[in-house]
């Protein structure tokens, strides 16, 4: 590769969102190093993806891990210019019934991990200088739902993590925003969402449908364009006004 050429590390890259972020920065001339825990997964998609990616085990909950990966990427690269913070995990149980365990792990890989691999990250982008970091929210970090408790608190809590991120690293030239989806359709919405959820969610969605893997992969290369130059520290909600309809009654939308 080129010494010009720009480097993006995309975390919870093998699959999903992960994965269409990731091919919309190699469509972009960028090198990418697709980061994620499962690696049999993660093999399997760097041999189709070509010579530019590079696939890292990593799991984001693990200061030695990322500092690794980190490392690793910079060897082989040179340079960071972008940074996604899109791996996660869900857990949707009622709050009662949420163990401290599971309260424990989603909030070390939804929230530690971004500002873990942040920090990892940020003193190799000023070598260039500057850059830009994503960090993937959700649309239940904007508004709370049932079965939600460690998810969602998880996803408001890095929605203010970005936004400190934001003012802090953006005096040194990287920028920090969060795109936050609504229901997209990915291969687990389809497997684990039910006709009932599925007509639920069209009928409470202003543009009536679930959204791409691809048209959050395209905000993504936005907010890391120089398009978005001047874009600091905000959340960008992808969700076809899902978050804008409120409660939106689908009996008086129908009217």
């Amino acid at each position: 590769m080129s010494a010009h050429q720009k480097v993006a590390i995309v975390t919870g890259a093998a699959r999903g969102i992960g994965l269409a972020i990731a091919k919309k920065f190699l469509e972009q001339d960028y090198a990418v190093a697709l980061v994620d825990i499962d690696a049999n997964e993660l093999a399997r998609v760097e041999s189709t993806l070509g010579d530019r990616t590079v696939g890292i085990v990593c799991d984001v909950a693990d200061p030695s891990q990322i500092r690794a990966t980190v490392s690793e990427v910079e060897t082989r690269f040179g340079r960071i210019d972008a940074l996604v913070n899109n791996a996660g995990i869900a857990i949707f149980k009622p709050l009662l019934e949420t163990t401290h365990e599971e309260w424990e792990r989603v909030m070390a890989v939804n929230l530690t991990g971004p500002f873990l691999f942040t920090q990892a990250c940020a003193p190799v982008m000023l070598k260039t200088p500057g850059g830009s970091i994503v960090n993937i929210g959700s649309i239940s970090g904007l508004r709370a739902s049932t079965l939600r408790v460690a998810y969602g608190t998880s996803k408001a809590a890095l929605a203010h993590l970005t936004r400190q991120q934001a003012a802090e690293l953006g005096n040194l030239g990287i920028r920090v925003n969060l795109v936050a989806p609504g229901p997209v359709d990915t291969a687990m919405a389809k497997q684990v969402h039910t006709a009932d959820i599925r007509a639920d969610y069209h009928a409470t969605i202003p543009l009536n449908r679930y959204g791409l893997e691809e048209e959050i992969a395209a905000a993504v290369w936005f907010l890391c364009s120089d398009a978005a130059s001047y874009v600091n520290g905000q959340a960008l909600a992808v969700d076809g006004g899902f978050d804008a309809a409120g409660i939106g009654l689908p009996s008086l939308r129908k009217q």
